[in-house]
């Protein structure tokens, strides 16, 4: 079972581990929009860590983790569960340094995702209808297997390695006002607040998730841990539970947390396809469908949107233009 950790990264963290990670990952842009903005009247930006070798953010995390791993962990071989993008930044730092990564991913995983952590060497096993049946199998294999697991929330290191993307945005945006991200378990939204506050209180940090998977949200509203269906079709954000850990980080530093629906996902991959020419998964988009939704907040002011991933499957991408 994994515990809960005692301690939360710092900028000073952060900033080490940029330092660390910086040979292995991609510097990703920040670029203006001008035709986005006729819908939202702001100045707006979009980081693209869907430009990331693996083709989200999370990669990060997982090489900045599996790089601060001891000798010991390391020849135990890891074990985590996934929804896919985790998963591939657990495969790709596991490659790295020769060790044995077993990815537990739900029957309905994205082909895409799937075959991306085979082709990096991963045991790649389905297990359960959704990410939290899937969590169930790791802390099995730990235990009985004695892999050493890797929590995509209960993990300092992974909050610290995503985080740098945050420190890359306020380098070239230090004027920013707001900045909008995804959440699913939480990593993200906590690396990018911890930097963000660190560095200028003012910033106003905003999460978006879906309706469909809302326990993050719920458990951020409420201050007690929620457990609620998860319906959402953005397997990047949907997480049947709260997490204690990023839970607690999003309740001490952001300011706000909004709901967007699966449809207002779609409308927003369409939306960035066309005036960015980027592909986004539903994670990634969620971020514009978030500041769609509360353009009003918005006017006049710095907006960087995360988009966080760009992993959709063909599948989804046929769906969403045949519906448009």
């Amino acid at each position: 079972m994994n515990k809960i950790p005692t301690y939360r990264p710092t900028l000073s963290d952060i900033r080490s581990a940029h330092k660390r990670i910086e040979m292995y990952v991609t510097r990703t842009p920040l670029h203006r929009y001008r035709t986005l903005e006729n819908f939202i009247d702001a100045e707006l930006y979009i980081k693209h860590e869907n430009h990331q070798p693996l083709g989200a953010f999370k990669m990060r995390g997982g090489i900045n983790h599996l790089i601060k791993m001891s000798l010991d962990q390391k020849k135990k071989g890891v074990v985590t569960a996934s929804s896919g993008n985790h998963g591939q930044s657990i495969a790709y730092a596991a490659k790295l340094h020769d060790i044995k990564a077993v990815i537990i991913v739900p029957e309905n995983a994205n082909p895409g995702k799937v075959a991306s952590m085979e082709a990096l060497g991963a045991d790649v096993r389905f297990y359960g209808k959704d990410f939290d049946e899937s969590r169930s199998e790791v802390e099995r294999l730990s235990k009985e297997e004695g892999y050493t697991y890797i929590h995509s929330a209960n993990t300092p290191d992974l909050i610290e390695g995503v985080g740098t993307y945050t420190l890359e945005i306020l380098e070239d945006l230090p004027n920013v006002d707001t900045i909008i991200v995804p959440v699913g378990a939480g990593s993200g939204i906590c690396g990018t607040a911890i930097v963000a506050k660190s560095i200028n209180p003012k910033i106003e940090i905003i999460g978006v998730q879906s309706d469909a998977a809302p326990a993050a949200y719920l458990s951020w509203k409420s201050g007690d841990l929620q457990s609620v269906p998860n319906n959402t079709i953005a397997e990047g954000l949907g997480t049947g539970l709260g997490f204690a850990y990023t839970v607690g980080i999003m309740r001490d530093l952001i300011d706000d947390f909004i709901l967007v629906t699966d449809n207002e996902l779609e409308s927003a991959i369409s939306l960035l396809l066309e005036h960015t020419h980027n592909l986004a998964e539903h994670a990634g988009a969620a971020s514009l469908a978030g500041a769609l939704k509360i353009k009003d907040r918005l006017l006049n002011k710095r907006v960087v949107l995360i988009m966080s991933g760009g992993n959709l499957s063909m599948k989804h991408l046929i769906k969403i233009i045949n519906n448009t």
